[in-house]
């Protein structure tokens, strides 16, 4: 059963949907107890940073995530804003993030790309990963849908998961122990975010 953090934010039901079409049992919830009780997480999101940590706030979940990640070692997928808010914090707010991860989420430097470029990054990119990484078992040269502005930046590179580019590359994905976070939504990102949604699902059984 995997868990998917409902705090008010987030494409809950498309993660559903396609945790559904592969076999896998999922649920949708913001009770404390269920997530403190998980055995494994997604922290989905899309929106402003500060208020994705300000709905977690509110809704009383950062204490039972970080029992579950924390003490527990329960495997969580961070997905664009829930991987961000793994960081210490972002250049988009001010809050602090849950800072799971040695990293800061920053905005594209726009000095570093060419004029015709756009933010947010919106398409389909390239996506280089680590091959020994559970998560990318299986996917060779994987495409992934992406939307943002942002994107992170790892204290030491042990702890960047995979890149793509847009402009100049940056890091798509972070990790740390059984804690990983991805920009793009493998939701919407067909066989490629099936297969990486299949991978977690597997991960820590």
């Amino acid at each position: 059963m995997i868990t998917i953090v409902d705090y008010g934010t987030g494409n809950l039901r498309s993660i559903a949907n396609v945790l559904r079409v592969l076999g896998v049992s999922s649920l949708i919830t913001n009770d404390p107890q269920r997530i403190a009780d998980a055995t494994k997480l997604i922290l989905p999101g899309v929106g402003h940073f500060d208020f994705g940590m300000g709905n977690l706030r509110q809704s009383g979940l950062i204490a039972p995530l970080n029992h579950a990640v924390l003490e527990r070692n329960v495997p969580v997928l961070g997905i664009c804003l829930g991987a961000q808010l793994l960081t210490r914090g972002s250049q988009e707010g001010e809050l602090p993030g849950l800072g799971w991860i040695e990293a800061d989420t920053v905005a594209f430097d726009r000095s570093k790309m060419p004029d015709y470029l756009r933010v947010p990054h919106m398409g389909w990119a390239d996506t280089s990963a680590r091959t020994d990484h559970p998560l990318f078992a299986g996917l060779d040269h994987p495409r992934f849908y992406y939307v943002h502005s942002y994107h992170m930046v790892c204290d030491n590179p042990i702890n960047e998961l995979c890149h793509a580019v847009h402009g100049y590359p940056f890091v798509a994905g972070i990790c740390k122990e059984h804690i990983w976070g991805v920009q793009f939504h493998p939701e919407k990102s067909h066989r490629f975010g099936k297969a990486l949604l299949r991978n977690f699902s597997g991960t820590g059984q």
